[in-house]
């Protein structure tokens, strides 16, 4: 009996010890989630997660949700899992629906994050994000096939191997410089120590040069006291490259950390001392990602003041003399109950931010929001391909032009972000084709002619092989005209008004010998009838553009048939099969004294030429396709040389029509 009260006792103190072990873990982990420093706080709590059994449903739901909201704000791909745990252990704040959607989404599981939207939604009817969220999941594939076009890549020469670079700005106008965030080590003798909050070194900003051949240069340390041993970044600059203003995130002996916005002026060649911006009287309400105005008046920051609209809002104040004044948010166009961040300014007002409380692709989204005269903004999504599911943020444009950095941690290992560049690239449309003979042979010493509603009058020679090429402009309506010594004019018309895409033309022109008949193609008669088929409704079509495109010809119209019954017969059905021609470009509006028809019935045999030697290969040059030589041929030769026989031509009479 005493063997087992002792084995007991001993048990019973395990189990306290362990508690108490326990116990302590979970204080330790609460502190460091509640100073914000995440990556430590997800460590501990994944020790605690661990350690208790099963049986404890209430105690490792609670844990594996904040295990999972640490993994969340550092970007690690465990909070999948963390979250599915909590939700496995009936975790009792349905909060937990709406942070497991947002991850499921940012990792492109896009049906399973709009069930748990709208699950969330059961519990909170109204909220906005949520709301957002399931919009995003319904669309996006919708969204995916009508990307921008924007040209997207990852920058192979500011990024650095194994680490994290973010938020790039120009120097003002000055293009030729871009100053970056990194937790890059610039001192290879220095081991850096990680952040409590994200895991990762602390930041320090670096810039990186244009050289005369367009490549940036390998990146430096910013030169003067700018870098500390805190962490330092998102910078903006003046417009003239004198003045920027950055992020620091100091740290204090107690270990809660907030983050201020610092001025430091250039003169010379170096920084002047850093000195903080007084922006909140409340000293403890962290600003940050500072935006100036292209004008120099107006500082855009971030704030998580709780007089936001909730997360993290974007604010803006009058800067005068290092003090800030009329500070105000945003409001509704631009903030949500979710984050809005990175801000940046262009030269006309327009405002980029990263928000992940509207309509997205996942995780933080680039917006673009353009001020209305009457108040307020206009905001829209960048969309693919400067958008992912991953977070997209800290945009930069060069000056004027449609071109810069973004940052994105799309396909990025360890929750790193990388620096992307982007450019829209011009439009540009040209029209191309050939021009040739009726055989298809390229129409020697063509001549393509354009003439455009903005004044432009081109002229090209089409080369040996027929091919020709003419530059256009966007918004232009033009009229072509191919000519050539001996042929018709062909017109053509073709306009760039309204496209949004870089197109090609393809125009060809089939030209017409004024000096030898021209077989018609696509004209069909009813069997044994003269009666037009509607099939031959586009080869009519073409011989009415003829006749217009040539206004000043006169035609001959002749139908011919094959020797199959009596000579008499077929030349009065090749006479109505002509006529029924004519009538249909009367009806179009030619005019009757242009046209002229002919029934030829079996008098005019085809005579072989290249085109039909090359085309058919039981016939040779110069073969006369009369009744003696078809008959000699194989029944399916026969056939083949009897519908070369029946057809319809015009040949030209006049070329001098109403000219004088």
């Amino acid at each position: 009996m005493r063997i087992k009260s002792s084995v007991l006792l001993i048990l019973l103190t395990t189990i306290l010890l362990q508690g108490c072990g326990i116990g302590a873990l979970i204080k330790k982990a609460d502190k460091r989630y509640e100073i914000g420093e995440y990556y430590a706080a997800g460590n501990l709590y994944k020790r605690v997660y661990s350690s208790l059994t099963s049986k404890e449903k209430s105690q490792r739901a609670k844990i594996a949700f904040r295990q999972a909201e640490c993994y969340r704000l550092t970007n690690q791909g465990r909070a999948e899992q963390a979250y599915q745990n909590a939700i496995r252990y009936n975790y009792s704040d349905s909060i937990v629906f709406l942070r497991y959607a947002q991850v499921l989404q940012q990792n492109g599981n896009y049906a399973e994050a709009a069930r748990n939207y709208a699950i969330y939604l059961t519990k909170d009817t109204s909220n906005v994000v949520a709301k957002n969220g399931l919009i995003s999941c319904k669309f996006i594939a919708e969204w995916k096939n009508v990307p921008s076009r924007y040209v997207v890549k990852r920058s192979t020469e500011l990024n650095g191997r194994r680490s994290s670079s973010f938020s790039p700005a120009f120097m003002g106008s000055n293009t030729d410089q871009v100053v970056f965030t990194s937790n890059r080590s610039f001192n290879k003798k220095t081991i850096q120590k990680s952040s409590a909050i994200t895991g990762l070194p602390n930041n320090d900003l670096f810039m990186s040069r244009k050289n005369a051949a367009g490549k940036w240069e390998a990146p430096e340390i910013l030169e003067g006291d700018i870098n500390t041993v805190n962490d330092e970044g998102v910078c903006s600059f003046s417009a003239d490259g004198k003045i920027m203003y950055y992020t620091r995130s100091p740290y204090v002996a107690d270990g809660i950390r907030g983050t201020d916005i610092l001025l430091t002026n250039r003169a010379g060649g170096t920084w002047s001392t850093p000195q903080r911006i007084k922006i909140f009287k409340d000293s403890t309400v962290s600003v940050a990602h500072p935006a100036m105005s292209p004008d120099g008046q107006t500082l855009y920051f971030v704030s998580d003041s709780k007089k936001g609209l909730g997360g993290k809002d974007i604010w803006k104040a009058t800067l005068a003399n290092g003090e800030c004044k009329f500070i105000e948010n945003l409001g509704p166009d631009i903030n949500t109950p979710g984050d809005e961040m990175f801000p940046s300014v262009r030269a006309d007002g327009t405002l980029f931010f990263a928000s992940n409380g509207r309509p997205g692709f996942g995780g933080l989204d680039i917006y673009k929001a353009t001020p209305k005269k009457e108040g307020g903004w206009v905001v829209e999504n960048l969309g693919a391909p400067i958008n992912s599911s991953g977070d997209d943020f800290g945009i930069t444009f060069a000056g004027n032009e449609q071109k810069g950095f973004f940052s994105s941690n799309r396909n990025e290992a360890k929750g790193n972000d990388a620096i992307w560049s982007f450019e829209l690239p011009e439009l540009a449309y040209s029209i191309e084709g050939k021009v040739v003979d009726e055989k298809g042979n390229a129409v020697p010493d063509a001549v393509v002619r354009m003439v455009s509603n903005t004044g432009v009058n081109a002229r090209v020679q089409a080369k040996k092989d027929g091919t020709y090429r003419i530059k256009l402009d966007k918004n232009m309506d033009c009229v072509m005209l191919a000519s050539a010594r001996g042929y018709l004019n062909q017109k053509n018309t073709v306009s760039t008004q309204g496209l949004t895409d870089s197109k090609t033309f393809t125009v060809d022109f089939k030209l017409s010998a004024i000096s030898k008949p021209v077989q018609l193609d696509n004209i069909f008669y009813e069997f044994g009838k003269w009666d037009l088929t509607p099939a031959s409704e586009t080869g009519l079509q073409v011989l009415v553009k003829l006749l217009n495109d040539n206004p000043n010809i006169t035609i001959e119209i002749s139908a011919n048939t094959d020797f199959v019954g009596n000579n008499e017969s077929n030349k009065i059905l090749s006479e109505k099969r002509a006529k029924s021609v004519v009538d249909y470009l009367i009806s179009k509006g030619i005019s009757k004294d242009r046209l002229t028809s002919v029934g030829k019935g079996e008098e005019n045999p085809v005579v072989v030429d290249e085109y039909l030697a090359k085309k058919y290969k039981f016939l040779q040059e110069n073969d006369v396709l009369n009744e003696n030589f078809v008959t000699k041929l194989m029944p399916d030769q026969q056939e083949i040389a009897n519908q070369i026989n029946r057809r319809t031509e015009f040949r030209v009479l006049k070329t001098t029509y109403k000219l004088y």
